[in-house]
């Protein structure tokens, strides 16, 4: 079956160049991943698993200042689904925090403001600009918080988020659209998140993504702002990913205010696309 699934997502026409694979098919023309694909998303567990088993290696991670960190989960996700990568965050001397609004149910609008507010307060209590990790829909709630609050945001690193593109070439979609109940975008909301952010940015993402376009999670290129894919994994993996893990921390590493993009290279370079 994960046989057949990468089959179905390995392109038949030949492989363009790092550079040219930024460029992505026109908004709304973009499709859901094959149903292979999102029949074999359960192969998270075995990313995690492979984290639990790499934990030694994981330790060795690249240490930053230990400034705050949010996460944010992805949709129907809840804080436990972040919890793995907030403790080995925590085991490098980060100051992580959890979202604390129980499930993810979208609600972009509703939740601008809550999240606003969460940011203000880390901000607050830290004394430090805050960096904010994202999967999934989290990553599209991360990059709408560095735009309005580049004064406390210090840089976004998103795991497998639509935030680019045809952001509807997703299988949850149809779900998300009931869930939330509010309506399509307003004008521009799309194109700002998609665009240029004003601290450093990092989109983490895999070309096996079963549940979004991996095409979805390109980001623009800019001189603070990388993309990074991770081969094999899956979108509900991604986030409890070891060769994930490794880059996050790597870019969190960075000093403030400063960006050099991820090398590819330590104990998973082999991972990395």
């Amino acid at each position: 079956m994960v046989a057949a699934a990468i089959n179905a997502a390995t392109p038949k026409k030949r492989v363009f160049s790092d550079a040219k694979a930024h460029k992505v098919d026109s908004p709304r023309k973009l499709r859901p991943p094959p149903l292979a694909l999102t029949l074999v998303e359960g192969r998270g567990v075995v990313e995690l698993a492979a984290t639990f088993a790499t934990r030694s290696i994981l330790r060795h991670a690249p240490r930053g200042d230990g400034h705050p960190v949010l996460v944010l989960p992805g949709f129907l996700a809840s804080d436990r689904s972040t919890k793995p990568i907030r403790q080995f965050l925590d085991e490098l001397g980060y100051e992580t925090y959890g979202w604390g609004q129980g499930q993810n149910l979208g609600k972009f609008y509703k939740m601008r403001e809550v999240l606003e507010a969460l940011v203000s307060d880390i901000y607050t209590k830290a004394g430090q600009k805050v960096s904010i990790v994202g999967w999934s829909l989290g990553g599209v709630f991360a990059r709408y918080l560095a735009l309005v609050m580049p004064d406390k945001v210090r840089s976004v690193i998103t795991l497998g988020s639509p935030f680019a593109a045809d952001i509807h070439a997703t299988s949850a979609k149809k779900l998300y659209d009931l869930l939330s109940n509010e309506g399509p975008a307003r004008p521009g909301d799309l194109e700002r998140i998609a665009g240029d952010l004003p601290v450093p940015n990092s989109s983490i993402y895999t070309k096996l993504d079963g549940i979004v376009n991996w095409k979805t999670c390109i980001a623009k290129p800019a001189d603070n702002a990388e993309t990074i894919e991770i081969r094999l994994a899956s979108h509900v993996g991604i986030g409890v990913n070891p060769a994930a893990f490794w880059a996050t921390a790597d870019r969190l590493a960075q000093p403030d205010g400063t960006f050099k993009p991820f090398a590819k290279t330590g104990p998973f370079a082999l991972a990395y696309g």
